[in-house]
């Protein structure tokens, strides 16, 4: 099995408290970093029950998603040789069978921040969220047909859409609690989108759709393919999945 559970090496100068990733029965793991540096853990799973456990305390910014209504976008020509791979199809953003629909809806907009906020609001209102259509095989395509499906399939969408129009944007998954909003639901791993505009790279959230805060970046690749939470090699059943990310005042001086 290969488990992405680490915070992004980029985070680490904020941990204060972090717990090894434990395993119940123990059985030893090994880490490596991937094509796309995210920390992956690897080791092999006995039959039978078994359990995987992480904690840490991370000192954050209080400021939500930073917002820049004056971002251009970047021509190809003028973009690093490592953006390029966000400007591709990929397993579950099929930009081939959605370029005419994308450049249809949001070739009028102007270019930038105002044409991928455009494709956000857009996914947001097209897709209705409901955890009972989750669907691992579900495409960014499949996703628009049939407007429902959970944050992966919202990232999915805006992804293709924003690739299409030749924006670089990346998946990306990691923890999203409910700092400053009302609880809806158990907490889960949430899938987001980051959006080359202006040299450097935006957090987009078609799922949410208003800046957040407390975004802990676990991993980032091409699509949900790339940064699985857990790949087995082999059959496994999910018995219980439990996630939190709670709130820790710093304290006063």
């Amino acid at each position: 099995m290969i488990a992405m559970m680490s915070v992004r090496d980029e985070l680490r100068d904020g941990l204060r408290i972090q717990s090894p990733m434990t395993t119940t029965p123990l059985v030893p793991t090994t880490a490596y970093r991937d094509g796309f540096g995210n920390t992956c853990r690897r080791f092999v799973a006995p039959a039978g029950t078994f359990r995987l456990f992480s904690d840490c305390t991370i000192e954050t910014s209080d400021w939500t998603d930073a917002t820049e209504v004056d971002a251009k976008e970047t021509p190809i020509s003028a973009l690093p040789d490592e953006v390029l791979i966000y400007l591709l199809g990929s397993r579950y953003c099929e930009t081939d069978r959605l370029s005419q629909t994308a450049w249809d809806l949001f070739g009028h907009i102007p270019q930038g921040w105002a044409r991928v906020q455009a494709i956000c609001d857009y996914v947001h209102a097209h897709i209705r969220f409901d955890y009972r259509n989750a669907r691992v095989t579900r495409t960014a395509f499949d996703g628009w047909q049939e407007k429902t499906g959970v944050c992966r399939d919202f990232a999915h969408l805006a992804i293709a859409f924003c690739r299409c129009m030749n924006i670089p944007t990346r998946y990306v998954n990691g923890y999203l609690g409910d700092i400053g909003v009302p609880i809806a639901g158990p907490m889960d791993f949430a899938a987001w989108m980051e959006v080359y505009l202006g040299g450097r790279w935006y957090t987009f959230d078609p799922r949410n759709n208003v800046p957040r805060a407390g975004r802990i970046v676990v991993a980032y690749g091409r699509d949900a393919a790339d940064v699985p939470l857990i790949h087995s090699f082999g059959p496994h059943v999910l018995q219980k999945f439990h996630i939190w990310t709670d709130r820790i005042d710093a304290p006063r001086m």
